[in-house]
């Protein structure tokens, strides 16, 4: 295993072997060369010390969901168990009957931030990330815990650019059904860590996923989901039972 640097249609292997190796001591290259297709990719950062969400920061998204526009940013958590990383299976728990995509901007802290007003300065990249849902249990529990919690229902990656995305692209089965620009949010990536830090100490590698678009829906068994960040590249996840 190892950190690798996209090429165009070649990978190139690093001394590193985890994103955290990257983070702390920075990454030097190998004279070997991948051809991408024979490269399996994993989660960028499979186990951080915690993912944030950030919940009704897209305007059309809560347009869609008929709420007020929040004044300051609804967060909750994931736990890291529930991170897969691209072609990896979405699982339907037996206890949900709805199961929904939601396609996001992820953003990964690279230097501890505490009471920070400089956020921008604590990031360290971005991947595409799926806040995988079970609508039918997040409409009744008092918490959404449950609801965003389950297993495989974080699939993030599969690539880590240092350059912010503007768009956001999710396809079902090839069809387009959510495309929004990233300055749709309410809160921006530097507003989301300078906030957030001031609830929680963020640590490197901390996930930050934040907020879908509109065009929620429900995915089943066999369909298959992109989440497509422009300028990171497309994350894909079968649905399965």
């Amino acid at each position: 295993m190892f950190v690798g640097i996209v090429d165009g249609d070649e990978v190139i292997e690093t001394d590193q072997t985890s994103m955290e190796d990257v983070l702390s001591h920075g990454f030097t290259e190998k004279a070997i060369r991948h051809p991408s297709l024979r490269v399996t990719v994993l989660a960028p950062f499979p186990r951080p010390s915690k993912i944030i969400c950030i919940g009704l920061n897209y305007r059309s998204h809560i347009e869609e969901m008929n709420w007020e526009v929040p004044k300051v940013p609804i967060i909750f958590t994931k736990p890291s168990s529930a991170i897969i990383g691209p072609g990896d299976d979405i699982r339907i728990p037996e206890m949900s009957s709805r199961v929904d995509y939601e396609g996001e901007s992820a953003i990964i802290i690279g230097k501890r931030a505490r009471h920070t007003d400089d956020g921008g300065s604590h990031i360290f990249g971005f991947t595409c990330m799926n806040d995988v849902t079970a609508r039918d249990l997040q409409k009744i529990d008092p918490d959404w815990t449950r609801a965003k919690g389950f297993d495989t229902f974080a699939p993030m990656g599969p690539f880590v650019s240092g350059q912010a995305p503007t768009r956001i692209l999710t396809r079902l089965n090839g069809s387009v059904v959510q495309d929004a620009p990233l300055s749709d949010r309410v809160f921006d990536d530097a507003a989301l860590v300078e906030y957030i830090s001031n609830v929680m100490t963020l640590e490197p590698g901390d996930i930050i996923a934040t907020g879908t678009p509109s065009g929620i829906a429900a995915m089943r068994p066999g369909d298959l989901v992109e989440v497509d960040l422009e300028g990171i590249g497309c994350l894909k996840n079968r649905v399965v039972s």
